[in-house]
């Protein structure tokens, strides 16, 4: 559902916020006093900026469907004056061309919501134009602008819900380093030493823009190891992790999904089924959060909301986890609109499914 621009609706602020032990879906998360301030009762209403590349087409479908949201507007560069059916085929009727707007202008719209899927290194002016205009909108930056950055809370719900709660700047984690961070931090007190990452992931985390690493031709039969020391992701999971990792990734001939297997080494010697139920009790109460006794499979967690943590194995002090995700899914597009929810008290996993 779409809507016309409107003004500007401020929401109030929180100081504190409540700690959330274990979301359940579609019921709504406790919420700090006067979170939704003007916002309850009605839809909110949400912009898109990027709707060109595979995590923009996957956000919009998540939107489209969401049943307290509407979408204000679509801006893309590349395809303004296209209609929005063009990446979201179930819009057809909807009557909405895609626009290309400037960050000041996008601030203008008075949205409650912000969503920037744009390439590293395009965020901040967005982010400065609605500092100025309307700074209690939310934004949600999926690029890698802002991870580091103390003003913007960190997304990764399932570790610092608390401080997502009434947030309004919001940094996305990277795919790789969501998938690491949640396999990691129930061993984090464990560990000894830097973890081993071995990552691969399908070419759409490239992105659309021409390279090797998208190139159907170069990586058929092949697997490309790139970035193998100082990756950003190295950097964004040992930073929020507090713990340093080894990250080596690649990039396989699959279009999505990310596997990962971790090599740790811990201070002492623990069985795998001790370290499986540490799993299992960690992430009982995270519904996209799946632990299994198998090594999960890339192929299965394609389309799937969700992480999959399995194949725990041991020998002596040493453990091997493996983790699988989507990487246009809860590496970015559903993990931002969980963001959203959290940030707003919708119920978490709204228009998750």
């Amino acid at each position: 559902m779409f809507a016309p621009p409107s003004r500007c609706l401020l929401h109030s602020r929180t100081t504190a916020s409540p700690v959330i032990d274990a979301p359940v879906i579609d019921q709504p998360l406790p919420l700090a006093s006067g979170l939704l301030g003007t916002t309850a009762g009605r839809r909110l209403r949400v912009g898109v900026i990027g709707a060109r590349g595979y995590v923009g087409a996957e956000l919009l479908r998540i939107l489209w469907r969401h049943p307290q949201l509407t979408l204000a507007f679509v801006s893309s560069r590349q395809l303004a004056g296209a209609p929005l059916s063009e990446v979201l085929p179930e819009a057809t009727d909807a009557g909405v061309t895609i626009e290309s707007l400037e960050p000041e202008e996008a601030a203008s719209r008075g949205v409650d919501a912000l969503f920037l899927a744009l390439p590293n290194g395009h965020a901040e002016p967005y982010v400065a134009a609605v500092d100025r205009a309307c700074p209690d909108a939310l934004v949600v930056d999926l690029s890698a602008d802002h991870r580091f950055t103390a003003t913007f809370a960190y997304g990764l719900p399932e570790h610092h819900r608390a401080r997502l709660i009434g947030a309004r700047r919001i940094a996305n984690p990277g795919c790789y380093a969501t998938c690491a961070q949640l396999a990691l931090e129930p061993l984090r007190e464990l560990l000894r030493g830097p973890p081993s990452i071995f990552g691969v992931s399908g070419y759409s985390g490239a992105g659309t823009a021409p390279s090797p690493r998208n190139d159907v031709a170069a990586l058929a039969d092949n697997l490309i190891p790139y970035a193998l020391a100082g990756h950003l992701h190295e950097r964004e999971i040992s930073h929020h992790l507090g713990h340093a990792v080894r990250f080596m990734p690649h990039v396989a001939p699959f279009f999505r999904g990310i596997s990962l297997t971790i090599d740790c080494e811990l201070s002492s010697a623990h069985d795998a089924s001790a370290l499986a139920r540490r799993f299992a009790d960690r992430y009982a109460n995270e519904p996209l959060v799946t632990v299994s006794e198998a090594p999960p499979l890339v192929r299965d967690a394609v389309g799937r909301h969700g992480v999959q943590l399995g194949g725990i194995t041991t020998l002596g002090t040493r453990a091997v986890v493996v983790a699988t995700l989507d990487n246009l899914l809860k590496g970015a597009a559903t993990q931002a609109v969980q963001n959203l929810n959290v940030a707003f008290g919708l119920p978490e996993f709204a228009a998750i499914s």
